[in-house]
């Protein structure tokens, strides 16, 4: 079972608070963090996912009650958000093919096409990500963060620009981690997406609905 202990969780820049002294426990397969745009919840989600240092607090990991350290917890995570972006001039298969290179995953080229089929982007495999639509580029973003088979995975506002197929594409993708040794985030403020997630954390009034 993976579990996330967040102690007394401050973020600011400069003299604007974002959040202050968030503190609570999560046990369980997913879980949601809501709040209007500007509220906070991107950058909450950022702290979870080690892309932004706090500006105090902890946030503990925990697989099977062993805490997880950085380069353990790297290792587990998935991370989607349409501020992450690709290499543009890499297609499709080059920009997973360089993340499975870092991630030292040397024969992960049968998982690579399944993910581009998976995503729906077989047509485009092999264009340049920086001349796909928004929708297919969130698309690839969705499988360089599932490509390697995360037990963490944290997705923020996944259904961006977005069709109806795409949301249902985030739906299979949520209840794919209806399990107790993975864990999913979603940062949103589409109730469509919060309701994939059997506990939501609003950001705005640092409580739980």
């Amino acid at each position: 079972m993976i579990s996330l202990n967040i102690i007394q969780l401050s973020k600011s820049f400069g003299p604007n608070r974002v959040f202050s002294d968030v503190s609570f426990e999560h046990q369980g397969s997913s879980l949601g963090i809501a709040g209007s745009n500007g509220s906070g919840k991107s950058t909450f989600l950022k702290c979870l996912g080690n892309l932004l240092r706090p500006t105090s607090g902890k946030v503990e990991w925990q697989q099977n009650e062993k805490l997880l350290d950085r380069d353990a917890f790297q290792q587990k995570l998935g991370y989607s958000a349409p501020y992450i972006n690709l290499y543009n001039e890499l297609t499709c298969r080059e920009n997973l093919q360089f993340l499975a290179k870092i991630r030292h995953q040397n024969s992960a080229e049968v998982t690579i096409v399944k993910w581009i089929a998976k995503v729906g982007l077989e047509h485009v495999a092999d264009h340049p990500f920086g001349k796909l639509s928004t929708g297919q580029q969130q698309r690839l973003r969705l499988a360089s963060a599932l490509f390697h088979q995360p037990d963490i995975l944290l997705l923020d506002e996944p259904g961006s620009n977005l069709d109806e197929a795409g949301r249902s594409l985030i739906a299979e993708i949520a209840r794919s981690f209806q399990s107790s040794d993975k864990l999913l985030i979603i940062a949103s403020n589409n109730p469509d997406e919060l309701a994939l997630c059997e506990r939501v954390f609003s950001i705005e009034q640092e409580a739980f609905a």
